[in-house]
């Protein structure tokens, strides 16, 4: 499959599904609808009529309240007897999900989880799209060790380093997945635990978004900040404690 390795979906666990959905609709536009799921509060985003997230409740104060990043793979099964190989850690085993696909979850060797999903032949995802906003356009992986996480993923999923930036205290690593610039490699101290953070296209300009934010009950992390492309990023939280970034122009 030529889309192997790149996104595509998002999903959030929620301690507040209400207040979520109404937070992301003021920041991002999205449009939510119920996904009628037997037993399940699963609920469903749209941006311009594009499904790009999801979103349940947490199970209990054990499961954080957290994005979720899922990659597109060629075969599930095939791609957790692999990822353990590498030494990953299996959370959630190869499961179907009805007129979608083949699931799992998974704990990269560092601790940073994320989702695999084999979609059903001739369902391709549009959730990450770099050109609209409200879709998901960058995938950023906070690690202790990058050289071991890079070596993980590379053969996992064939990803490459396309780029590398220096900057203060770090080798920024931008990751390719079949040549395409889909996110990067930030290391970290091992006082910050791994993880991935979903970047969504902002629906206005930063500034706008981060006043929208703020006011939805959102925290920046930082100031704005310009990257390599001209475009400017910020990371936040939303009231919930969920980390994300919003991404656009100036």
């Amino acid at each position: 499959m030529a889309n192997h390795g790149l996104p595509c979906w998002y999903e959030l666990g929620a301690s507040e599904a209400a207040g979520a959905r109404s937070f992301y609709s003021s920041v991002l536009g999205w449009n939510w609808r119920d996904a009628g799921m037997p037993d399940m509060d699963y609920h469903i985003a749209s941006a311009g009529g594009v499904m790009v997230a999801g979103m349940m409740p947490v199970m209990g104060p054990e499961q954080p309240v957290a994005w979720t990043i899922y990659f597109t793979v060629d075969g599930c099964d095939a791609t957790v007897a692999k990822a353990q190989g590498l030494g990953g850690h299996v959370i959630v085993p190869p499961t179907d999900i009805p007129e979608t696909g083949r699931f799992a979850m998974l704990i990269d060797p560092q601790g940073a989880a994320f989702g695999i999903l084999e979609p059903l032949p001739g369902d391709p995802s549009g959730a990450f799209d770099q050109t609209k906003s409200g879709h998901g356009n960058w995938h950023e992986l906070n690690t202790p060790d990058a050289d071991a996480a890079l070596a993980f993923y590379s053969g996992l999923f064939g990803w490459t380093v396309s780029a590398v930036h220096e900057m203060p205290g770090m080798s920024y690593r931008v990751l390719a997945s079949g040549g395409k610039d889909i996110g990067g490699i930030a290391p970290m101290g091992p006082e910050v635990p791994a993880s991935w953070t979903p970047y969504f296209g902002c629906a206005t300009t930063i500034t706008e978004g981060i006043a929208a934010l703020t006011a939805a009950g959102g925290t920046t992390m930082h100031p704005p900040m310009p990257v390599p492309g001209g475009a400017v990023i910020v990371n936040a939280t939303d009231p919930q404690g969920a980390r994300f970034a919003l991404v656009g122009p100036a």
